[in-house]
Protein backbone atom coordinates (compact mmCIF):
# COMPACT_ATOMS: atom_id res chain seq x y z
CA UNK A 1 0.00 0.00 0.00
CA UNK A 2 3.05 2.99 1.03
CA UNK A 3 4.45 1.95 -2.72
CA UNK A 4 1.06 2.84 -4.38
CA UNK A 5 0.53 5.95 -2.42
CA UNK A 6 4.29 6.73 -3.25
CA UNK A 7 3.87 5.82 -6.81
CA UNK A 8 0.56 8.18 -7.09
CA UNK A 9 2.80 11.23 -5.41
CA UNK A 10 5.19 11.31 -7.98
CA UNK A 11 2.23 10.82 -11.07
CA UNK A 12 3.01 7.15 -11.48
CA UNK A 13 0.94 4.32 -11.34
CA UNK A 14 3.01 1.03 -10.34
CA UNK A 15 0.62 -0.90 -12.49
CA UNK A 16 1.67 0.51 -15.66
CA UNK A 17 5.33 0.87 -14.51
CA UNK A 18 5.42 -3.27 -13.40
CA UNK A 19 3.10 -4.00 -16.57
CA UNK A 20 4.77 -1.96 -18.66
CA UNK A 21 1.30 -0.64 -20.54
CA UNK A 22 0.32 2.67 -21.47
CA UNK A 23 -2.24 4.99 -19.39
CA UNK A 24 -5.08 4.10 -21.93
CA UNK A 25 -4.92 0.09 -21.30
CA UNK A 26 -4.40 0.30 -17.89
CA UNK A 27 -7.35 2.73 -17.38
CA UNK A 28 -9.96 0.24 -19.37
CA UNK A 29 -8.01 -2.76 -17.15
CA UNK A 30 -8.80 -0.63 -14.39
CA UNK A 31 -12.83 -0.36 -14.98
CA UNK A 32 -13.33 -3.72 -15.91
CA UNK A 33 -11.47 -5.35 -12.80
CA UNK A 34 -13.68 -2.63 -11.05
CA UNK A 35 -16.97 -3.98 -12.09
CA UNK A 36 -16.18 -7.76 -12.05
CA UNK A 37 -13.72 -7.58 -9.02
CA UNK A 38 -16.68 -7.54 -6.65
CA UNK A 39 -18.54 -10.98 -5.55
CA UNK A 40 -22.50 -9.94 -5.60
CA UNK A 41 -22.05 -8.03 -9.03
CA UNK A 42 -20.30 -11.94 -11.05
CA UNK A 43 -23.44 -13.63 -9.02
CA UNK A 44 -25.86 -11.32 -10.45
CA UNK A 45 -24.28 -11.66 -13.66
CA UNK A 46 -24.25 -15.53 -13.35
CA UNK A 47 -28.18 -15.35 -12.09
CA UNK A 48 -29.14 -13.72 -15.33
CA UNK A 49 -27.36 -15.61 -17.28
CA UNK A 50 -30.42 -18.19 -16.78
CA UNK A 51 -33.01 -15.66 -18.18
CA UNK A 52 -34.64 -12.36 -16.91
CA UNK A 53 -35.62 -12.19 -13.14
CA UNK A 54 -37.39 -10.27 -11.05
CA UNK A 55 -35.62 -8.33 -7.33
CA UNK A 56 -37.31 -10.92 -5.45
CA UNK A 57 -35.44 -13.76 -7.46
CA UNK A 58 -32.34 -12.24 -7.66
CA UNK A 59 -32.15 -11.76 -3.96
CA UNK A 60 -33.29 -15.11 -3.03
CA UNK A 61 -30.84 -16.60 -5.74
CA UNK A 62 -28.06 -14.85 -4.25
CA UNK A 63 -28.15 -16.09 -0.63
CA UNK A 64 -26.74 -14.28 2.16
CA UNK A 65 -27.18 -10.47 0.75
CA UNK A 66 -28.94 -7.12 1.78
CA UNK A 67 -31.54 -5.78 -1.03
CA UNK A 68 -29.30 -2.52 -0.71
CA UNK A 69 -26.35 -4.52 -1.89
CA UNK A 70 -28.25 -6.31 -4.32
CA UNK A 71 -30.17 -2.96 -5.53
CA UNK A 72 -26.50 -1.20 -5.47
CA UNK A 73 -25.39 -3.30 -7.86
CA UNK A 74 -27.60 -3.47 -10.61
CA UNK A 75 -27.70 0.10 -10.68
CA UNK A 76 -24.15 0.04 -11.23
CA UNK A 77 -24.52 -2.47 -14.13
CA UNK A 78 -27.47 -0.36 -15.46
CA UNK A 79 -25.17 2.13 -15.94
CA UNK A 80 -22.20 0.35 -17.34
CA UNK A 81 -24.71 -0.86 -20.07
CA UNK A 82 -24.42 -4.51 -18.82
CA UNK A 83 -28.11 -4.97 -17.49
CA UNK A 84 -31.29 -3.52 -19.21
CA UNK A 85 -34.00 -2.91 -16.46
CA UNK A 86 -38.19 -3.35 -17.84
CA UNK A 87 -40.40 -1.93 -15.51
CA UNK A 88 -43.85 -3.16 -16.61
CA UNK A 89 -46.92 -0.84 -16.63
CA UNK A 90 -48.96 -3.22 -14.76
CA UNK A 91 -50.65 -3.12 -11.14
CA UNK A 92 -48.89 -3.89 -8.82
CA UNK A 93 -45.84 -2.91 -10.85
CA UNK A 94 -43.50 -5.55 -11.75
CA UNK A 95 -39.71 -4.84 -12.77
CA UNK A 96 -37.51 -7.54 -14.52
CA UNK A 97 -33.61 -7.01 -15.13
CA UNK A 98 -32.11 -9.08 -17.89
CA UNK A 99 -28.58 -9.13 -19.51
CA UNK A 100 -27.82 -7.17 -22.42
CA UNK A 101 -25.34 -7.76 -25.20
CA UNK A 102 -22.44 -6.18 -22.96
CA UNK A 103 -23.62 -8.40 -20.13
CA UNK A 104 -23.84 -11.57 -21.76
CA UNK A 105 -19.98 -10.88 -23.40
CA UNK A 106 -19.42 -11.79 -19.72
CA UNK A 107 -20.00 -15.55 -19.71
CA UNK A 108 -16.50 -16.35 -20.84
CA UNK A 109 -15.16 -14.39 -17.74
CA UNK A 110 -17.80 -16.21 -15.73
CA UNK A 111 -17.02 -19.34 -17.16
CA UNK A 112 -13.14 -19.05 -16.65
CA UNK A 113 -13.89 -18.42 -12.95
CA UNK A 114 -15.77 -21.44 -12.60
CA UNK A 115 -13.28 -23.47 -14.42
CA UNK A 116 -10.52 -22.02 -12.10
CA UNK A 117 -12.62 -22.68 -9.05
CA UNK A 118 -13.58 -26.33 -9.98
CA UNK A 119 -9.74 -27.11 -10.58
CA UNK A 120 -7.94 -25.26 -8.33
CA UNK A 121 -10.80 -24.76 -5.67
CA UNK A 122 -12.86 -27.97 -5.27
CA UNK A 123 -15.20 -29.10 -2.57
CA UNK A 124 -15.45 -32.79 -1.17
CA UNK A 125 -17.73 -33.48 -3.46
CA UNK A 126 -16.42 -32.41 -6.53
CA UNK A 127 -13.09 -33.57 -5.63
CA UNK A 128 -14.27 -37.08 -4.86
CA UNK A 129 -16.29 -37.22 -8.35
CA UNK A 130 -15.11 -34.62 -11.12
CA UNK A 131 -18.22 -35.32 -13.12
CA UNK A 132 -20.37 -33.72 -10.45
CA UNK A 133 -19.68 -30.30 -10.91
CA UNK A 134 -20.18 -30.67 -15.10
CA UNK A 135 -23.39 -32.43 -14.19
CA UNK A 136 -25.09 -29.74 -12.64
CA UNK A 137 -28.38 -29.23 -14.87
CA UNK A 138 -28.98 -25.31 -13.86
CA UNK A 139 -25.63 -24.73 -14.76
CA UNK A 140 -25.70 -26.90 -17.98
CA UNK A 141 -28.84 -24.91 -19.50
CA UNK A 142 -27.79 -22.00 -18.44
CA UNK A 143 -24.48 -21.95 -20.98
CA UNK A 144 -26.81 -23.96 -23.44
CA UNK A 145 -29.19 -21.34 -23.50
CA UNK A 146 -26.73 -18.20 -23.68
CA UNK A 147 -24.40 -19.80 -26.25
CA UNK A 148 -26.27 -21.07 -28.34
CA UNK A 149 -24.61 -24.66 -28.24
CA UNK A 150 -25.55 -28.17 -28.87
CA UNK A 151 -26.26 -29.94 -25.64
CA UNK A 152 -23.05 -32.34 -25.45
CA UNK A 153 -20.75 -28.83 -26.46
CA UNK A 154 -22.03 -26.60 -23.47
CA UNK A 155 -19.55 -28.59 -20.54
Amino acid sequence: MWYNLTMRKYGQSSTNTAMGTCEAHSMSMSRAMRLIGDIWTLMLVYTLLSGPRRFGELLEAMGNVSPKTVSQRLKMLEETGCVKRHAFAEIPPRVEYHLTEKGQALIDVIEAIKQFGEQYFPDEETAASPGDAQDCQSCHEALVETQGLPQAEAL
